[in-house]
């Protein structure tokens, strides 16, 4: 077995030790730890926060790639170790029931039968049409008793996670003000409800088979690493961008100011859905000139998936760089700023000590708001085609495939369904944060 890791993954972990080392900083920082605190404060925050942590920790189970060695012939035994082509993951594996277990075709949710008539030709040689059983599920008949299995194993995760992190909260003192109890109640929620999915996705294909027979939960929770990755990874590869170019306008003015703005004019003035399937169709013509970059079909569809994340990063920065242009013109003229230009300070120092740090509520906010927005635009991208390769796991990808199935007679919804309701939780969990800190941490809600 060898640890493989494509450049999305490598990105992915990054980023969270970049997370852990700014979470280092704000303890430090007792200003900065009350607001968030105060942000905390609020359940609907809170209980958000934790759904928003359940959605990372699937990302991060799909970013470690592993290969497994090949059984070695007798001409090979003294050979270098070979390896399998594919990589898996660890929520592959975790999931290698439902990989296996590969129907016929469509099968609606806890269904024991193909959702549609096959012909069917009996030993009297007589042409029947039927619903025909499903190879994988079991009879129906046992799923309440399952149920109540899998809830009470739910419970038992749930509650020992708790305990822990009770006796945790006491020896550190954490604050009692904060609402522990809906925390508590989201977590123990979110763990029941999974280990109920994945203890039944043993004998029953939870939520429905595809028009290929894979199953539609596995589907589902390998799309989580695409939508997270492009709305996280896209606003870190903008947000320096914005932030250098939007200050120095700001700060600067001149030439300066005018180049940027006519830089950040021209880019608003192009339909970002052009430029993006621009930029998209370049890509694609690149890889496919160089098939010898890739060794497998996953790190070809990684390659652009990092690709599509660069594109929307260079199309994206341009709102945020114009709100903190504005925001740093307005900040050079108070007082602090004017007496550190009498005393000499230089420029970069200001930026260091005076400009960025009043400019940080307006950044954080910008970017959890952003996220939101960006998981969409990856469904309406793979939608009309410019977005993830076709292969890899989406919720743009099973949104557009669902399209035609929705046509279909009987009308087959469980697809689209999923990719909605998954989709819909992250945004919304997203966006109930943003909210939370934009109260907190704009200072305009304070007058």
């Amino acid at each position: 077995m060898k640890l493989t890791l494509l450049w999305t993954d490598i990105m992915v972990w990054i980023l969270i030790l970049s997370l852990v080392a700014w979470g280092w900083v704000v303890a430090r920082s007792p200003q900065v730890k009350k607001q968030w605190h105060t942000i905390f404060k609020s359940g609907i925050a809170m209980s958000s926060a934790i759904v928003l942590l359940f959605y990372l920790f699937f990302t991060l189970l799909d970013s470690v790639h592993l290969r497994f060695a090949l059984e070695p012939t007798q001409t090979q035994k003294s050979e270098q170790v070979q390896y399998q082509a594919d990589m898996v993951s660890l929520l592959d594996l975790l999931f290698s029931h439902s990989i296996e277990n590969t129907e016929r075709t469509y099968s609606a949710p806890f269904a024991t039968h193909e959702y549609a008539k096959s012909i069917v030709v009996d030993n009297g040689g007589v042409t029947t049409q039927a619903y025909l059983p499903l190879k994988y599920t079991s009879d129906g008949k046992d799923i309440l008793a399952k149920s109540m299995v899998a809830i009470a194993v739910g419970l038992m995760i749930g509650g020992l996670l708790i305990s822990v992190h009770i006796y945790w909260r006491k020896r550190k003192g954490f604050s009692r003000e904060l609402p522990w109890n809906i925390a508590y109640f989201t977590l123990l929620f979110l763990v029941v409800a999974f280990t109920w999915f994945y203890m039944l996705s043993f004998d029953y294909h939870v939520l429905g088979t595809d028009k290929v027979g894979g199953d539609v939960l596995y589907q589902s929770l390998k799309s989580i690493r695409t939508g997270v990755l492009i709305g996280i990874l896209t606003t870190l590869v903008m947000l320096p961008v914005a932030i250098m170019l939007g200050v120095s306008a700001g700060l600067f003015g001149g030439w300066v100011d005018d180049v940027i703005q006519y830089l950040y004019t021209t880019l608003n003035s192009i339909p970002g859905v052009l430029l993006i399937a621009a930029g998209v169709l370049v890509m694609q013509v690149m890889m496919d000139n160089n098939p010898q970059w890739f060794e497998t079909t996953l790190e070809r569809s990684d390659l652009r998936l990092l690709f599509l994340i660069m594109i929307l990063g260079i199309t994206s920065w341009t709102g945020l760089c114009r709100l903190l242009r504005a925001e740093t013109l307005k900040i050079s003229q108070i007082e602090f700023v004017t007496a550190a230009k009498a005393f000499g300070v230089s420029k970069l120092t200001i930026i260091r000590r005076h400009i960025i740090p009043n400019l940080m509520h307006i950044i954080l906010i910008s970017v959890v708001l952003d996220f939101s927005g960006l998981v969409l635009a990856e469904a309406v991208l793979s939608y009309v085609g410019v977005g993830v390769d076709p292969t890899m796991h989406s919720w743009g990808n099973m949104i557009n495939q669902a399209r035609l199935e929705m046509a279909r007679e009987p009308m087959v919804w469980w697809s689209l369904f999923s990719a909605f309701i998954f989709m819909f939780v992250l945004v919304l969990a997203a966006n109930l944060f943003s909210d939370r800190i934009q109260r907190v941490l704009d200072p305009r809600n304070k007058l």
